[in-house]
């Protein structure tokens, strides 16, 4: 299974919707708080090609989005063979 990592704050109700939806597949995931950390939040929106809001996720080396388009994915069918 490829990595997952997601850059959240701790208030954003986005992150936790996405955060739920990787835990009920079973995906391990790799969280980046960057909400007392400007510095980690300018790398995100660099490595987010300038997207600012949370979350912000990768799966390998891709850039996924944010939670609407986790669950798009999911929706389409297209999320799981992403993950393998």
């Amino acid at each position: 299974m490829k990595s997952v990592e997601i850059y959240t704050t701790q208030t954003c109700p986005y992150c936790h919707a996405a955060k739920r939806l990787l835990t009920k597949k079973g995906v391990a995931f790799t969280e980046i708080d960057v909400g007392r950390d400007p510095s980690l939040r300018d790398a995100m929106t660099r490595r987010a090609n300038g997207g600012r809001t949370v979350p912000q996720i990768f799966i390998g080396d891709q850039h996924v989005g944010g939670c609407d388009d986790l669950h798009a994915l999911d929706h389409d069918g297209k999320l799981d063979p992403m993950l393998a």
